[in-house]
């Protein structure tokens, strides 16, 4: 069935229902869809990939500052690095679940800080050295790297508050 196309939805309560009703009435030894098994609906349990909190949070502060407060606020802050801090935690759900839908990610757990340092590094590049050579619009910024950074800590942290705080405070409380 090569017409098979996902539901979309607003709402990540009806994509956990989805995945339940995906694992019990598809035969998955038939192979369809290749990219979809019993192990992907878990990434909905674990990380939530599109459904992230903090991935949503983020795209929405995105687009309020790139449509509603950079044409009407001038702040050097806004204007040029507020973007910047939001990229790993707009950037990296999405693309996570790309790899494990294409099966380049084996597990479905929070972004290690190996896949966060990784494409802190790799996106440091190419927008800050081979993009400029590109396009003329783009210039290299070192702070903008440094925004990078700090978004992908503050996300990392984000991320694994739960297990931080485990680790943080005794089990007394």
């Amino acid at each position: 069935m090569s017409g098979f196309t996902a539901p979309r939805s607003n709402n990540c309560d009806f994509d956990r229902i989805w995945c339940s009703v995906w694992d019990d009435f598809v035969d998955e030894s038939a192979g369809f869809p290749f990219v979809w098994s019993r192990d992907s609906c878990a990434a909905l349990k674990s990380f939530g990939y599109l459904c992230d909190r903090l991935f949503l949070l983020a795209c929405l502060l995105y687009a309020v500052n790139r449509w509603g407060l950079k044409p009407h606020v001038h702040n050097f802050f806004l204007h040029g690095y507020f973007n910047d801090v939001l990229l790993i935690p707009c950037a990296l759900p999405p693309l996570l679940f790309i790899q494990r839908l294409l099966g380049l990610r084996g597990h479905d757990g929070l972004p290690t800080a190996g896949e966060i340092g990784l494409n802190l590094i790799v996106w440091s590049i190419l927008f800050e050295v081979i993009g400029p050579h590109l396009t003329r619009r783009a210039t290299g910024d070192p702070w903008d790297v440094v925004a990078y950074i700090a978004g992908g800590i503050f996300a990392g942290l984000w991320w694994h508050r739960q297990g931080l705080l485990r680790r943080l405070l005794p089990n007394e409380l």
